[in-house]
């Protein structure tokens, strides 16, 4: 008989894997550290457990996350069913009643069948094939254990600058140039600001609202990736010293440096969206809206992702896994969730399923056909191999965004290119479904929250 496959940790990602491995035949034990311990942002006992916000977000599948959502239910994920299944009211943003949530799930694991579940920490690396979904606050020695394998500490706080749509930037502004002509000369786009406008932005940024850190994120900043409000605290003229250094940068149409520069470099090989470099942050969402809007060429921004730094421990996934999702160095060893680099609840949750599915190919000999990078689950599978990005670039955690897909073709408007995403996700979609390891769904409309009112 195979030996089980031993799953670490039962949040979205982990559970999602057990439950996805043990419906394609595979035996599974499900180590969970809690209820012996919990993690600082942990309180119940139960599996998946919500914590810093009780929504999915949008389940409009026109959206990027809308999409991966249908996708998710498609494939019979446990986590879109308890979703739907404790879905409560919130526009078209898919919102679930935490513990309903969690129970629903604990139970689809608990039941008996394939999954074993053993409680406790886990210290060590298990023999045999093993999937680590830790999550973002993987224990320090389970970290420590894991270096050995990985050669190298992996991540602790990750520093997210925002991330804007290519065309929404105003080009009769921004100029293309690289510091003193180096690279091909033009690998950057740049907005230059007058003295003026650069002392009102410091201002902006000293007094904008900023995100209050969980009692488990105490703000260790590693000098390198300071958000960008704390560089402004420190004197009126360290932004224009430091990332805004202007520097080696001539605007064409003045022929001077100007007074500050913010940088914005290619976050996919198409140019669809683009990083605001060095620009990692604490502010409020709006207030990065409003305040990074009022950057020149930034006015009409259509933002993409926005900036935040937090505690998290992550791969260097592009570098260190195969396209099997599992260690170079060490094969038998697979990672799902937000340690492969990914952000948020359906991220996680569908790395799992991803991963789920590495494991059965590996386990019974077949190749690992994962979805086409067309679809949402293809694209957030080619952000952790690295496809989705330019060589070379940085590697940084990321929720579901097109900047992750291929582009379409042609001038469209923002709203047509959601169309056209999501229409060619459907048709590759299913094309695909043919070949599964499993039954997939038809496509369907999402349940609402009123009928699911009205059902119960």
């Amino acid at each position: 008989m195979p030996t089980p496959i031993t799953v670490i940790g039962a949040g979205l990602a982990g559970s999602e894997c057990a439950f996805q491995l043990a419906r394609l035949g595979h035996e599974v034990v499900l180590r969970e550290q809690k209820p012996q311990k919990r993690s600082p942002a942990h309180h119940s006992n139960a599996f998946a457990e919500l914590v810093c916000s009780n929504s999915l977000r949008s389940d409009n599948p026109e959206s990027a996350i809308g999409m991966l959502h249908a996708e998710l239910r498609r494939v019979g994920s446990v986590v879109l069913e308890a979703a739907d299944a404790n879905r409560v009211p919130a526009g078209d943003a898919l919102a679930v009643e935490r513990e309903g949530f969690s129970a629903h799930i604990t139970r689809a694991l608990s039941g008996g069948g394939r999954v074993s579940i053993v409680p406790g920490e886990v210290t060590e690396v298990p023999e045999g094939d093993v999937v680590f979904a830790t999550g973002p606050l993987t224990s320090e020695a389970l970290t420590t254990a894991l270096a050995r394998f990985t050669g190298e500490k992996l991540y602790f706080y990750d520093a997210i600058a925002p991330i804007v749509a290519g065309d929404s930037i105003d080009r009769a502004i921004a100029f293309r140039a690289s510091r003193w002509g180096k690279g091909d000369g033009d690998d950057y786009l740049n907005l230059p600001l007058s003295k003026d406008e650069y002392l009102r932005f410091v201002n902006e940024l000293r007094s904008g609202q900023k995100v209050t850190p969980h009692a488990f994120e105490e703000p260790k900043y590693f000098e390198g990736c300071l958000p960008i409000e704390v560089m402004a605290e420190r004197g009126e003229q360290v932004l224009a010293f430091g990332p805004m250094k202007p520097v080696g940068l001539t605007d064409p149409r003045t022929g001077r440096w100007p007074h500050a520069v913010v940088q914005l470099r290619m976050e996919d090989r198409a140019g669809t969206a683009w990083n605001l470099v060095g620009f990692q942050t604490r502010l409020t969402w709006p207030e990065q809206k409003r305040i990074f809007g009022m950057l020149p060429g930034l006015a009409n921004a259509e933002w993409l992702r926005m900036g935040q730094i937090h505690r998290n421990t992550f791969l260097d996934s592009p570098r260190l896994l195969s396209r099997e999702l599992s260690l170079l160095a060490e094969p038998r060893l697979f990672f799902a969730g937000q340690i492969t680099g990914v952000e948020g609840y359906v991220e996680s949750t569908a790395c799992g399923y991803l991963t789920a599915l590495a494991v059965h190919a590996r386990r019974t000999g077949a190749p690992f056909a994962p979805p086409p990078a067309t679809t949402a689950l293809g694209a957030l599978y080619r952000h952790v191999t690295g496809e989705a990005h330019p060589p070379g670039a940085p590697y940084q955690p990321t929720n579901v965004v097109f900047a992750l897909f291929p582009p379409v073709p042609g001038r469209l408007n923002k709203g047509q290119k959601r169309q056209a995403y999501a229409a060619r996700s459907r048709v590759d979609f299913d094309a695909w479904a043919v070949s599964a390891p499993h039954p997939v769904r038809p496509a369907v409309e999402p349940p609402t929250a009123a009928a699911h009112a009205v059902a119960g």
